[in-house]
């Protein structure tokens, strides 16, 4: 016999993923509910027909349809056993399963093999008994992927089937699977692994590897691995193969790690949000541009800043976050000062800046450029007070103005104690401007009267003609005079204006009819070609650039404009 050459030994490598798949219901970590229900319903002979294994990638959806099979046609070392939870791993029908080589226990790939030919294919073979197994297994992986007519091949031999047959599915789209089928099995839906758990998983295996691996990089691969096993199996397996080379450091560290995943520094992405949030733009870019020089993508950097800014803002809330002992001193004591230190509004405001940003980096073209665009927004906007502090800070600059100028003291026209618009006077005597004069004993008269007299009272300014459609909810006729309308004569009972291009050709008949219908007297409404005064919703916006606390906030935020002013009555 010739000797194994080296090229021998590495094409009987086994990688980890494989080589440390569970083999025994006990050894799956973190599906706790589903071990145990397995575990009971094959020790009490409450076998289902069809199983239905859902979750995502790399949880171990396959191994644990593999286990099933192993359970139920295990035989044990001597041949006499049955159906166990705790399959011995030895006899021929678990060394067979193990290996892929049963010809009883059939697995199919629905992701290869979609169509009903397939299926009908596979469903030949159900009414015949197995050949050395006790059941007949049908695992069938992917199931989604299957086509409609497929399905409902399978729908009656999956309700019924022989008692030797079971069938097992396993899928990562469960809501594409067709209800009918779900109802046909029982459905298992295997959960995300705990960090915590697979980073002891890590390090036992890496033990058993002889690797020394660093626990900083074992909590960085755990986390890289989102609650898939498989995966971070395999970033395990990469940062090995990384660190053994011949000579130097053998030692899988923090760093090697990041390097590998493209990860920034966790102390610099610290570093980078605080300048980030203390206006600091020059540091924040440096630090930015280190972090990409060292082979950080600008995804992840991002991805990191709101992952950071998830965290403090969960510690602001909940302080007991910062006793995980996953966490490291350093990060702890830095998480805790900051969270303290910030408040909700500006975290929660860089939580969606960093959100929208995130789509922005993504499909950018130059990546990089576009996480420094935000990083720049977000240095300037942590300067900005929240929305409440600027209201404060202008009502208290607007009543210092009042208080110099001798004006009366009280909240401003535009915004009263409450914070809320008021309304503001459309004319010198709260006519619109028109010359007819709506008194105040007029108003406080018609807010004393039931509503039911109310329209009986006439109405003694075209601001309260506008009032009365609003009142009888002719939304559509109140908008045209208001906005379209240049009052050039008011009286009880007469009303004179002429039109703007855009409004009805029948208004004056229309608000004629109407007020003559609500307040029992004849009105006379007509157009004539006299320029008028200016519209009443023009004369409202002229009014409220003329207030101080408004002029105030058209100062601080230049381009905007005043759209439209509604009262509103305070509580």
């Amino acid at each position: 016999m010739e000797p194994k050459t080296e090229a021998d030994g590495a094409a009987e490598y086994q990688v980890l993923a494989r080589k440390y798949r569970p083999t025994t219901f006990a050894a799956l970590i973190g599906q706790d509910a589903l071990v145990r229900t397995l575990t009971n319903a094959i020790t009490s002979g409450r076998l289902a027909h069809g199983y239905m294994l859902t979750g995502v990638r790399g949880v171990g959806k396959t191994t644990t349809a593999r286990l099933i099979a192993r359970g139920l046609n295990c035989v044990g070392a001597d041949g006499k056993g049955g159906p166990t939870p705790e399959p011995c791993g030895v006899c021929p029908n678990c060394t067979a399963i193990a290996q892929d080589r049963h010809q009883d226990v059939l697995e199919m790939d629905a992701a290869s093999r979609t169509g009903i030919d397939d299926i009908r294919e596979l469903l030949d073979g159900v009414r015949y008994r197995p050949v050395s197994a006790r059941y007949k297994i049908y695992i069938i992986d992917e199931v989604h992927m299957l086509s409609d007519k497929a399905f409902n091949a399978l729908l009656k031999t999956l309700e019924e089937p022989p008692e030797h047959v079971k069938f097992i599915f396993a899928t990562t789209e469960i809501r594409k699977v067709p209800v009918t089928v779900l109802s046909r099995c029982q459905r298992f839906d295997l959960r995300r692994i705990d960090s915590a758990k697979l980073q002891a998983l890590f390090g036992d295996i890496a033990k058993q590897e002889k690797a020394d691996v660093e626990d900083a990089a074992l909590a960085l691969i755990a986390r890289a691995a989102d609650g898939s096993a498989r995966d971070g199996l395999s970033i395990l397996d990469q940062a090995i193969s990384q660190s053994s080379g011949t000579g130097g450091d053998r030692r899988v560290t923090e760093l090697a790690v990041r390097d590998m995943l493209g990860l920034a520094d966790r102390a610099l992405v610290f570093d980078l949000f605080s300048a980030v949030m203390s206006g600091d733009v020059k540091v924040a870019l440096d630090l930015l541009a280190d972090q990409y020089a060292a082979g950080a993508s600008p995804l992840v950097i991002i991805q990191d800043l709101l992952e950071l800014v998830h965290w403090l803002t969960r510690l602001k809330v909940a302080p007991d976050g910062a006793d995980d002992p996953a966490l490291a001193e350093t990060e702890r004591t830095r998480g805790v000062d900051m969270a303290e230190k910030l408040s909700m509004p500006a975290l929660t405001r860089a939580w969606q800046m960093l959100l929208k940003g995130l789509s922005e980096t993504r499909m950018a073209p130059m990546p990089m450029q576009a996480a420094e665009m935000i990083v720049v927004r977000m240095a300037y906007a942590a300067d900005l007070p929240s929305p409440a502090d600027a209201i404060k800070s202008l009502q208290s600059g607007s009543a210092t103005r009042q208080k110099a100028s001798g004006a009366m003291p009280g909240p401003p026209s535009g915004l009263p104690s409450s914070g809320r618009t008021a309304p503001l006077p459309t004319g010198e005597n709260g006519s619109g401007g028109n010359g007819s004069g709506a008194s105040t004993a007029q108003a406080m008269a018609v807010d004393t009267v039931p509503p039911e007299q109310t329209d009986k009272l006439a109405p003694t300014s075209f601001t309260e003609v506008i009032a009365l459609f609003e009142r009888h909810r002719e939304a559509k006729l109140a908008t045209y005079l208001k906005r379209s309308v240049h009052l050039v004569r008011f009286s009880v009972g007469l009303i004179e204006f002429n039109p703007e291009r855009g409004a009805p050709s029948d208004l004056a008949g229309q608000v004629g009819k109407f007020l003559t219908e609500w307040t029992g007297q004849r009105w006379v409404v007509s157009v004539v070609n006299t320029a008028g005064e200016a519209t009443l919703h023009d004369q409202e916006l002229t009014q409220a650039k003329s207030d101080p606390l408004v002029k105030s906030i058209l100062d601080a935020f230049p381009g905007a404009t005043i759209e439209a002013v509604r009262p509103v009555e305070d509580d």
